[in-house]
């Protein structure tokens, strides 16, 4: 069955860093849009960053950008997400997903994993 499993949460200090990975199983990867969504206490669920297939398309919105990044191995079926200079307000629980092509709503991703908490103190 299909799996996407996060790892590399925790708790770490404001201006720390955090990568994030997230290991996939029971389809085909390669073939597959990736992204990185996060969901904080009373809102709603928001993109972080998302990979082409190939990982030569990625798309970080302004909130996150210049501070994370994302890329994948097709070998090891993982994506990963570095996150630099971590603020309070970028803690949530962080989602990997997988969707027929680099899409930037929730609707459009077809497979999720559980979830990792991030929290970062101030």
């Amino acid at each position: 069955q299909v799996q996407l499993v996060e790892s590399g949460g925790g708790l770490v200090q404001a201006g720390g860093s955090l990568r994030l990975s997230c290991a996939a199983s029971g389809f085909i990867f390669s073939n597959y849009g990736l992204g990185w969504f996060r969901q904080a206490p009373g809102k709603e669920r928001e993109l972080v960053a998302a990979i082409n297939w190939s990982g030569a398309r990625k798309y970080t919105p302004d909130s996150v950008k210049g501070r994370f990044t994302i890329s994948r191995d097709n070998a090891k079926n993982t994506v990963f997400l570095q996150m630099n200079s971590l603020k309070p307000e970028d803690t949530a629980v962080y989602y990997c997903a997988a969707a027929s092509y680099l899409a930037s709503t929730p609707g459009e991703y077809r497979y999720w994993g559980q979830g990792t908490q991030v929290t970062v103190s101030s």
